[in-house]
């Protein structure tokens, strides 16, 4: 009976780790954004360049994906050289001590966070996971728009994901300008994502 149990186990384990499916982030149709306001009255647009992700999922619509994110944070591009650098300096980012933010999911789904009102459209989902940026690690929430699947002209499988969700700097110890009049605390975050599956 326990070699019966073992063997179904086994077979269990290997069906369900045959089954999971990895997609790795196309980089060349990929957008990692942010925007602040400044001084109150306009906005400044920012992304980051270099950056790298995973999904691992076992489900057709997603619903168990794991999502692992990385941002070289020393890719920051807001158009202006100057900026850029204090963007890099401790000010900010401190990019030398920190060079990487880091997102972990936590959950993957189509409920919405407490709170959060559910959203019409099907193709929302609501992801959660752990974000560090410097030495600061918060749980934050995504909006999630899936854009589904199709085949490229390789006929390569890629997903494709907007992912919205708001911060407020200070959380992450980036203190510059405490009162938020220059630069103010909420940072408005905005992914565009390509995900081509692993063959």
């Amino acid at each position: 009976m326990k070699r019966l149990f073992l063997f179904l186990l086994a077979t269990t384990l290997s069906v369900a780790t045959f089954a999971q499916t990895k997609w790795t982030v196309d980089p060349m149709h990929s957008f990692v954004n942010f925007q602040v306001k400044h001084s109150g009255i306009s906005f400044v647009d920012g992304s980051f360049k270099k950056f790298d992700g995973t999904i691992i999922a076992s489900k057709a619509d997603l619903t168990d994906a794991k999502i692992n994110f990385t941002v070289d944070v020393a890719s920051i591009n807001t158009s202006v050289e100057m900026r850029d650098n204090h963007l890099k300096s401790d000010d900010f980012f401190n990019a030398e001590k920190y060079p990487k933010m880091t997102f972990v999911s936590t959950s993957f789904n189509k409920k919405p966070q407490k709170g959060a009102k559910q959203m019409a459209n099907s193709n929302t989902y609501y992801l959660t996971g752990d974000l560090t940026i410097r030495d600061v690690t918060k749980k934050v929430a995504f909006v999630v728009t899936y854009g589904g699947t199709a085949k490229d002209q390789q006929g390569n499988t890629k997903a494709g994901f907007m992912a919205t969700t708001t911060i407020n700097r200070l959380d992450y110890n980036i203190k510059y300008d405490p009162t938020g009049a220059g630069v103010a605390k909420d940072i408005k975050i905005t992914l565009n994502l390509q995900f081509a599956q692993a063959k």
